[in-house]
């Protein structure tokens, strides 16, 4: 088989990997009623069996990077693919909540290992102007996962196959993980970093003792009454990863082996992508557990009149998505980036009018034109903010800042699903929407003012000739 067949068989093969998880991350909101009325799960059980994914998904997401470049793509991708198709079984077979917590937090462990490998496989094996079409394609499956996830959640709980009710949302991974751990190891090329790197084990240690001290408490605040200990744990989690930061330039000095490259951040692109990064997974964290609480809660929607529902969101998000890097970031720069998050929080103020306007009686058709709008402005964010994170970084840590850019993103998920107890308040589930909303709004106009620290304009950087090049550059966003 050709070289240029193989590589297209792989792409598929990390892109499907990658769509199982993003379908996976969100399929559980739209079972989140099944599951309660199933097990007999509290809100703060709920809470966990969603931001507990994201959690151990962020936490994650570093070190599995990182193993990614020391012992190789492919190798790292095919065990986490494999424990993913594992832990997504015994989720499928939980007996109560507390055990549908523990897979799903063993879940977003393997996850964090299989998924950061999906953007190093690509940085290496494309690069120039193909590289661009890829991620414009890989941002075109962010979109259509997104909404697919609550969708096929829907048709699989309504369905109530053999009596399972919301078990085959999990259960469906099995033959998926199975074909890419087949194809994986035949057609995905191995690759590594260049140089010989050490797994930072104290990096490791700090880094998710700083994360869970934060997430902890967000979780759990609201059933506990917001107590002392709580904001304690948060600020001690601030100090633990200040501490982090500070051992990591040392272990730089020391060996060239730390778990995070801090000089990636020296790159303008990086830093400022990764803060855009952060806050819109907190305003998608917030939107997409709040609008199935609204709709199967608040307006006693089926899981499958409320996954239809969202079919305007899927087009327009996938649509847009994969335009924007092809058509508009080549010629307006961070503008596309900058007029997606205004089209996305005008679009949620449009849903606000409207859900305040109906209340309950309010139909499907009615949400199409706000969540037309949602969708087309996030779809222009996903995919042009991934290639001007990736532009400025060297192959050899391509690994290492591809998890960054994982964990930035599944950590402000997991901060917004944690945030949803604060949000998600009001004297009713359609007030209580309506609130909530408010907070992604806000979330939506500091992604906008921070858009602001990007490159303008789009430069597409010329290969060097030579098949041992390290520093390929995708097409960037460039100042």
């Amino acid at each position: 088989m050709s070289t240029e067949r193989r590589r297209w068989i792989a792409l598929a093969v990390v892109m499907t990997a990658s769509f199982m998880d993003l379908v996976d991350a969100t399929i559980v909101n739209i079972a989140v009623p099944s599951i309660q009325r199933d097990t007999g799960a509290g809100f703060s059980a709920v809470q966990w069996i969603t931001a507990g994914y994201a959690l151990a998904f962020a936490v994650g997401l570093i070190t599995g990077g990182r193993l990614g470049d020391i012992y190789g793509r492919k190798r790292v991708f095919l065990i986490g693919t494999a424990g993913f198709t594992v832990a997504s079984l015994l989720c499928g077979v939980a007996a109560d909540p507390q055990m549908l917590v523990a897979t799903r937090l063993l879940q977003g462990a393997a996850a964090a290992l299989m998924v950061p490998q999906v953007l190093s496989i690509i940085h290496a094996t494309f690069s120039g102007e193909e590289r661009g079409k890829v991620f414009g394609l890989f941002g075109a499956i962010i979109g259509l996962a997104a909404v697919t996830g609550p969708l096929l959640g829907a048709l699989l709980t309504q369905w109530d196959i053999l009596g399972l009710q919301w078990r085959p949302i999990f259960l469906i991974n099995l033959p998926v993980g199975i074909a890419g751990l087949l194809l994986g190891r035949r057609f995905i090329d191995e690759s590594k970093a260049a140089q010989a790197l050490r797994l930072d084990l104290v990096g490791v240690a700090l880094a998710t003792a700083g994360l869970l001290l934060l997430m902890y408490p967000l979780v759990q605040g609201r059933e506990n009454g917001w107590p002392l200990w709580g904001y304690a744990m948060m600020a001690g989690g601030l100090a633990v990863l200040a501490g982090f930061v500070r051992y990591e330039r040392a272990k730089k000095a020391k060996d060239g082996s730390p778990l995070v490259e801090l000089t990636l951040f020296r790159a303008r692109s990086f830093a400022a992508g990764i803060g855009v990064q952060l806050v819109f997974g907190v305003a998608c964290g917030i939107f997409f557990l709040v609008w199935t609480l609204y709709m199967q809660i608040g307006l006693g929607w089926t899981p499958l009149h409320a996954g239809l529902t969202g079919l305007p969101f899927t087009v327009a998000c996938s649509a847009s998505a994969g335009m924007s890097v092809q058509l508009l970031v080549p010629r307006f720069g961070r503008k596309v980036l900058q007029a997606g998050a205004l089209t996305t929080a005008a679009g949620a103020l449009l849903y606000i009018a409207e859900a305040h306007r109906y209340g309950h009686a309010v139909h499907s058709w009615q949400m199409a034109l706000p969540l037309l709008v949602m969708g087309a402005g996030m779809g222009m964010v996903f995919s042009p903010l991934t290639d001007a994170v990736l532009s400025d970084v060297p192959q050899e840590h391509a690994g290492s800042a591809s998890g960054l850019i994982n964990t930035t993103n599944q950590l402000g998920n997991a901060f917004g699903l944690a945030l949803v107890s604060v949000a998600f308040t009001g004297p009713t589930p359609v007030r209580a929407f309506e609130h909530a909303m408010f907070w992604m709004v806000g979330a939506l106009a500091i992604v906008a003012t921070l858009m602001t620290a990007l490159p303008r304009r789009t430069a597409r950087t010329p290969e060097p000739e030579g098949p041992a090049v390290e520093t390929a550059k995708a097409p960037a966003l460039a100042g």
